[in-house]
């Protein structure tokens, strides 16, 4: 499948099939989300792999919702604001370098036939405490992962082309 193939195959699941996510598909996944480019190579991204059943339900308490709770897999995304490269201005690139290991891991797992939900809106407080993670670490974002219910790929809907990209200058 070529890029544009598989970037037009993944979308935001919200039904997961009752399937057990193999092992060796995880460890593929996370080795793409790896590999991700960072800011001057800092890597400040850290991975957490949530798939016995009492550390999930600990950590769906911070975004109950009984579609997420039927993932198989949750995969906290943290990074480590400590260790993360700042700009002169002082912009911190962390939440940036997180973010493009998500995207790999999110083509990763469409690549395997498995779906992937960005989850932002949940509680940081219970998510880290549920976690156990040192103060430096921070989830960005949480990642149910499993095999979608059905095979119904939905239309995206985005802006279009002209009103997204500009060259040389703006508009």
């Amino acid at each position: 499948m070529n890029f544009l193939d598989l970037a037009q195959r993944r979308y935001s699941v919200r039904k997961y099939a009752d399937k057990v996510v193999e092992d060796e598909k995880i460890k593929q996944i996370l080795e793409s989300a790896v590999l991700a480019p960072s800011a001057v190579n800092y890597q400040p991204v850290h991975f957490i792999v949530v798939n016995e059943e009492k550390y999930k339900k600990q950590l769906i308490r911070s975004y109950p919702r009984e579609w997420f709770e039927k993932a198989p897999v949750i995969i906290a995304a943290c990074g480590n604001h400590e260790t993360s490269w700042k700009r002169a201005d002082g912009k911190d690139h962390c939440d940036i370098d997180v973010a493009i290991a998500v995207d790999h891991l999110t083509l990763a797992a469409t690549s395997l036939g498995l779906g992937t939900c960005w989850v932002c809106n949940f509680d940081s407080d219970l998510a880290h405490s549920a976690l156990g993670l040192p103060d430096y670490l921070e989830v960005v974002a949480l990642i149910p992962l499993g095999y979608p219910l059905d095979d119904d790929i939905p239309s995206k809907k985005r802006k279009d082309f002209k009103d997204m990209v500009s060259y040389n200058r703006y508009k």
